[in-house]
């Protein structure tokens, strides 16, 4: 059997047409058998169709001799800190994120929370999953199942594989992580400097509500003033306000507009499975990613002016300025989850940051998490007493930036070379960390082509000259798209 959703980081794929309980099942089965792994945390976002595949996954890791801890509605995050918490042998985690709602996926990890990337496991695992014979597997489902699911009844979450049948074989249990993973969270801040604060919390019916509200009990419980307006907050797989992804200018009115009308110090938005955070400042104003990540490395360079920051090579001046006035190590990585997580590793990197709102910390296992930055930047609220608006605006008007601009073309390989050609031979620096990175004096810009369509991004930024940084945007964007 040929298996398509296999991806370079993940697995995602059309339900039905490229993932199903049947492939769930041999990857599964195949992901135990790779990693001879005796024990699996397992977990799924709110997506309807992300428990029929975590219970027939299960299946397959049962069979592939491992016992799984099913976590239930989860976040990508809580399968990271699961994993190195209970010191099992790997996590998976079923979620889409951001992707329509006819998709469905899978994130990987091994022991430790080390990613499994496509040079680290993911296409062996593949090829292992491929080998199963097909009978074997509708065997193997039947044995775990009342009745094999008609595709409609799957896509309507209603999967074949039951819970009272995963739990007879003695290799599989419900377990709760998160009165730990909550006390970990708030480990990152101090909560005696924590002032009055009101914020604005958007979950987009994903499944950050769930941890939101366990940290939001913590909080009350320890006496902390603060107050939290919740939007689009409950759990729902129909996704009544679109699938939840701020990083679309039309998916943030909601937020804008409860922070505005509750005159709320902030507000923070995530995406369907909660690994990337979103802020809005007191204004209502959208904050790009890129000065967050000038903001945490502040918050840990205040703590440790030795600490070395990680950054991704789109833009970077911002980051390389603060890090450098902080007395800290400025380390330049390519984009990627996994590449980020690996250059942490090696440089003992106390965080990493991109512009996406990808936000990795060393102590939470080089992870990504969703709900350590908004935890810090509220604690640089109070501590510097400024808003977030104040303490970004300094920033964006120093280093400008255009954000990351997405042009799909017919050829993306002539498009890249006719930039090179007209820009390189005039560039002062050239950096090749991740696409092609040229800098000009007080301007610089990054050219990367997508890894899985005909698309090229580009980041543009100046050093304090927004018309610059207008006019170089545009004059690219012209060359490209020609």
């Amino acid at each position: 059997m040929q298996i398509s959703c296999f991806k370079a980081y993940d697995i995602r794929g059309k339900l039905i047409e490229q993932l199903d309980e049947n492939v769930a099942y041999r990857i599964g089965r195949a992901y135990a058998q790779f990693l001879n792994a005796k024990r699996v945390v397992v977990g799924g976002d709110v997506r309807h169709t992300s428990a029929p595949l975590k219970l027939a996954l299960s299946a397959g890791l049962i069979d592939g001799g491992a016992e799984v801890i099913d976590l239930g509605m989860t976040g990508t995050e809580e399968i990271y800190f699961a994993t190195k918490h209970l010191g099992v042998d790997g996590g998976i985690e079923v979620t889409a994120s951001h992707n329509p709602i006819d998709y469905n996926g899978m994130k990987l990890v091994k022991a430790g929370s080390r990613p499994i990337s496509g040079d680290t496991g993911l296409f062996a695992i593949k090829d292992i999953a491929e080998q199963f014979e097909q009978s074997d597997v509708d065997a193997r489902l039947a044995f775990y199942a009342e009745k094999i699911a008609s595709d409609e009844a799957f896509l309507k979450g209603q999967g074949s594989v039951t819970v009272a049948k995963l739990a007879d074989t003695g290799h599989y249990t419900i377990k709760s992580c998160m009165p730990a993973y909550v006390e970990h969270m708030l480990s990152y801040v101090d909560l005696a400097k924590f002032k009055p604060l009101k914020l604005v919390v958007n979950a987009g019916n994903g499944a950050a509500g769930d941890a939101l509200d366990a940290i939001e009990q913590q909080l009350i419980a320890h006496g902390i003033p603060i107050e939290i307006i919740k939007v689009h907050h409950q759990a729902n797989g129909d996704f009544p306000h679109g699938i939840p992804n701020p990083l679309l200018p039309e998916s943030r009115a909601d937020t804008a507009n409860a922070v505005i009308n509750n005159k709320a110090h902030m507000g923070i938005a995530w995406d369907g499975d909660f690994d990337r955070c979103f802020l809005f400042d007191e204004k209502g104003d959208f904050v790009e990613g890129y000065y967050i990540v000038g903001l945490l490395a502040k918050a840990f360079l205040d703590k440790d002016s030795n600490s070395k920051i990680i950054y991704d090579p789109r833009v970077y001046w911002n980051t390389e300025d603060i890090v450098q006035a902080g007395g800290g190590t400025p380390i330049k990585s390519k984009t990627g989850h996994a590449f980020i997580k690996e250059r942490m590793r090696a440089e003992d990197a106390v965080y990493g940051g991109e512009m996406s709102a990808h936000h990795y910390f060393r102590d939470f296992a080089y992870c990504d998490s969703g709900m350590i930055p908004w935890l810090l930047v509220a604690e640089l609220l109070c501590t510097s007493g400024r808003s977030l608006s104040e303490l970004v605006k300094q920033r964006i008007a120093a280093f400008p930036s255009s954000g990351e601009i997405n042009s799909l073309l017919s050829d993306a390989d002539a498009a890249l070379k006719r930039v090179i050609d007209a820009y390189q031979p005039h560039a002062s620096v050239i950096d090749n960390t991740d696409g092609v990175g040229l800098e000009f004096g007080n301007w610089r810009f990054n050219l990367r082509k997508s890894n899985t369509e005909p698309v090229i991004r580009l980041n543009v930024e100046s050093r304090g000259d927004i018309p610059l940084m207008e006019q170089k945007t545009k004059e690219l964007l012209d060359l490209i798209r020609a």
